[in-house]
């Protein structure tokens, strides 16, 4: 006996729709720009809650910063590379109409000698109005947009921040802090790393310093030394020598109550390679903790594969293979100053610092705990 069809079968389907996204209201938009020595990013987002929602980023690596070290100034290929970067992120601020926003170079444009032309040209061609920030701003930028990842217990915190072109350190004393109160503390330091204290506790950022070697930088420096080895030892060992007037550099700290974080490609990845992670997930990666004994165990692995093998391997990346040593060389040489359990890793930097500064100061993020 034939099976018996149901009584709606033949009918032809109903279309089922779902409701098409609503577009963001572009009043409650903001846009953060950084060009760095490597690469130009941005973010468009909006305010939710004490945090925001990414709307549309970008990221391009343009190589600004090549040939720099040598010559003083940005080469016309890189500038064009840059230029091109920025026609795309115009194009992505008129799509969503945003109207706030910041626009800032950082390490390559401020050692540069020909940065004004960049600029100048960078309004001509695109209308975008590019800002050279200094390195003190850089670093708070980059410490405010950490303050969800610092932890209640933590008493003294040190954010590194390894860019292309500089790296910046900034050591911060929470004990007069309540330790509820913590994560927001930090984000109060966005008027200023030294500001009247006021009605609330005030972290006290005990010193900060940006040295002018970042993963490009410090790379070059070394680029004439063959072996793998030798060169990641030389970079680390002068990575060090350059932290010599960082106040805390002679200090020894107790693991407890300490933590690092670090946000940069060079952290991300090293975490990325510590989770086994052939496909760079952010929800697995920002936030997570390592001990600087698995950091440890991710490098020497990297050393072990060497050239060729960093080159061929997924955890990297074929973009990231030739800066990963250097970076490496830096996080290496915090860890040997400043072992600790919990370095948390940050994905995300100056953009996020751009945006929270922004809102802040128009009052839009709710006073929330993180």
């Amino acid at each position: 006996m034939a099976p018996r069809r149901s009584a709606g079968a033949g009918a032809f389907p109903q279309a089922v729709e779902s409701p098409a996204p609503v577009p963001p209201d572009p009043a409650k938009l903001y846009a953060a720009l950084d060009l760095g020595t490597n690469s130009c990013r941005m973010l468009i987002a909006q305010p939710k809650g004490s945090q925001f929602h990414v709307v549309d980023s970008f990221s391009k690596t343009v190589q600004l910063g090549l040939g720099l070290e040598g010559s003083g100034r940005l080469s016309r290929a890189s500038m064009n590379r840059t230029i091109a970067a920025m026609r795309i992120c115009k194009q992505k601020l008129q799509r969503y109409e945003v109207s706030r926003m910041r626009l800032v170079a950082t390490e390559a444009c401020r050692r540069a000698k020909n940065a004004d032309s960049l600029i100048a040209e960078v309004k001509r061609e695109t209308g975008l109005k590019l800002e050279i920030i200094q390195p003190e701003e850089e670093a708070r930028l980059a410490v405010i947009s950490c303050a969800p990842l610092v932890s209640t217990r933590t008493e003294q915190l040190l954010v590194v921040d390894i860019g292309g072109g500089s790296t910046e350190l900034v050591w911060i004393d929470l004990t007069a802090v309540p330790k509820r109160d913590r994560p927001r503390a930090i984000m109060r330091l966005s008027a200023g790393f030294h500001q009247d204290p006021g009605p609330f506790p005030m972290a006290k950022v005990v010193d900060w310093i940006s040295v002018p070697l970042g993963v490009a930088t410090l790379r070059d420096q070394f680029a004439d030394v063959e072996d793998d080895a030798a060169r990641f030892a030389l970079m680390s060992w002068f990575f060090e020598e350059n932290l010599s007037n960082f106040s805390p550099y002679a200090y020894e700290q107790s693991r407890e109550g300490f933590q690092i974080i670090g946000t940069s490609g060079t952290v991300t990845t090293v975490a990325a390679s510590h989770l086994g992670l052939k496909r760079y997930d952010r929800a697995k990666v920002d936030g997570l903790r390592m001990t600087s004994d698995q950091i440890d165990a991710v490098i020497r692995d990297y050393l072990s594969l060497g050239p060729d093998g960093r080159r061929n391997d997924p955890r990297i990346g074929r973009e990231r293979h030739a800066l990963i040593m250097s970076g490496a060389a830096i996080l290496q040489a915090m860890m040997r100053l400043w072992p600790t359990d919990r370095l948390s890793v940050a994905d995300r930097g100056l953009r996020e610092g751009l945006l929270y500064a922004q809102m802040n100061a128009d009052g839009v993020l709710e006073d929330a705990p993180y």
